[in-house]
């Protein structure tokens, strides 16, 4: 009898032991933009924590492809990277991938389906301006955390709580096109957009900027998204006589904008939006790309900033990386995509929790987190944080990108 008893203690000691050690935490010692740093303590408990489910709802391909390709693979990257390294608080990341093709009725299904059926976290993306603008009031209403990675200052303006976005502002670049055109003493433009959620938002941002900066819009055409052509509205630009154009577009159109302009001997600065941060936008144009002007964030130029730039080692071993695994450029797309999934790891982290509104108090107050777009510092009245100086002007010169100089 006195045997039996021992050999049931023995049997729930071993029990109770193991329990313990499967609720046995460790805290996650990595830091802002660093997913591979972790103490090996952080690594066992993730193997045991139920993972984290995290949606993402990219372009991968279609007309925005290239934006939401790179934004895929950006995402798997750091996703791998993090996991890898032990998670983060102990858990996993789950990556949920979905391809919308730019459609914003497949977004919104999409975006149900990762809500109602997977109940993920939060979504990253979509790529696009319009996708996210349909889905923007989903995700409120199920408050799920949107880390958008389009531009339209629609998106956080007028802001929801729980809607969030990487790119810079489509005022901000605004701002430093028609800053460039004083200084090169330019008033009177033509404007070019396309009929996207993203070309209605910067066309509304030029017209309203436009006077309170000295410059008169003398012609305004809209293009459609599908077009592959487009000598005959440069036409009626070049007929107003304008002294430069402005493209605001993601559309591939956008590549072939100055070809068709140096076709039709429109012989005027071309500034593009901050949509044509991808050297497949340049190659398509070939020789002619050669002096548009933009603006963007600093990751097409990293190896170009000083040592002591605060985004200098974030971008420089994103470019690297990014480029090393796909071998192909990296572009400031993939970086809104690194910049939401790094956003959203750092603020698990801050929270301690996995709790929607824990983690979405926490986006809300993140100060000086490093990323590609710039340092965001969110707070209850900006849910992007960034601002004018998160943007450097840019031309291309010999087919490359480089910091635009007068």
């Amino acid at each position: 009898m006195r045997m039996r008893v021992a050999s049931v203690l023995c049997v729930l000691a071993v029990a109770c032991g193991l329990v313990l050690s499967g609720c046995e935490k460790s805290p996650d010692a990595s830091g802002p933009g660093t997913p591979a740093a972790t103490s090996p303590a952080a690594t066992k408990p993730a193997t045991d924590a139920a993972p984290i489910k995290v949606g993402a709802i990219f372009a991968v391909t279609g007309p925005a492809s290239f934006l939401g390709a790179p934004e895929e693979k950006t995402v798997k990257m750091f996703v791998e990277k993090l996991n890898q390294a032990g998670g983060v608080n102990g858990h996993k990341i789950e990556l949920l991938v979905r391809d919308s093709g730019a459609s914003p009725e497949k977004a919104i299904s999409m975006a149900k389906q990762l809500i109602d059926e997977e109940k993920v976290l939060a979504i990253l993306g979509p790529s696009t301006s319009g996708e996210t603008l349909q889905i923007k009031n989903i995700c409120q209403e199920a408050e799920t955390i949107l880390l958008s990675c389009a531009a339209a200052e629609e998106i956080v303006i007028p802001m929801a709580s729980y809607v969030f976005k990487t790119p810079q502002k489509d005022s901000q670049a605004a701002q430093w096109i028609f800053n460039t055109m004083k200084d090169l003493g330019i008033k009177k433009i033509g404007v070019i957009t396309s009929n996207t959620g993203f070309g209605k938002g910067g066309k509304a941002q030029l017209e309203k900027m436009a006077a309170e900066n000295g410059v008169e819009i003398l012609v305004n055409e809209v293009y459609e998204k599908e077009a592959t052509d487009l000598t005959g509205v440069l036409t009626k630009v070049k007929g107003a006589g304008v002294q430069a154009v402005v493209n605001w577009s993601i559309e591939p159109a956008q590549g072939i904008v100055a070809k068709n302009m140096k076709q039709i001997q429109l012989d005027v600065p071309l500034f593009q939006s901050h949509g044509y941060g991808n050297i497949k936008y340049v190659q398509a144009s070939g020789d002619a790309a050669d002096g548009t002007i933009f603006p963007c964030g600093r990751l097409l130029v990293a190896d170009e900033l000083p040592a002591d730039h605060p985004q200098k080692a974030v971008l420089t071993q994103y470019k690297q990386d990014y480029e090393a695994k796909y071998k192909e450029d990296a572009s400031t797309f993939g970086g809104h995509a690194y910049d939401a999934i790094l956003i959203l790891t750092e603020a698990i982290k801050k929270a301690g929790s996995t709790d929607k509104k824990a983690v979405r108090d926490a986006i809300e107050n993140l100060q000086g987190v490093v990323g590609t777009a710039g340092v965001f510092n969110f707070s209850p009245q900006d849910h992007n944080g960034l601002g004018l100086d998160a943007f450097e002007m840019l031309t291309v010169k010999g087919g490359k990108f480089a910091f635009y100089k007068k």
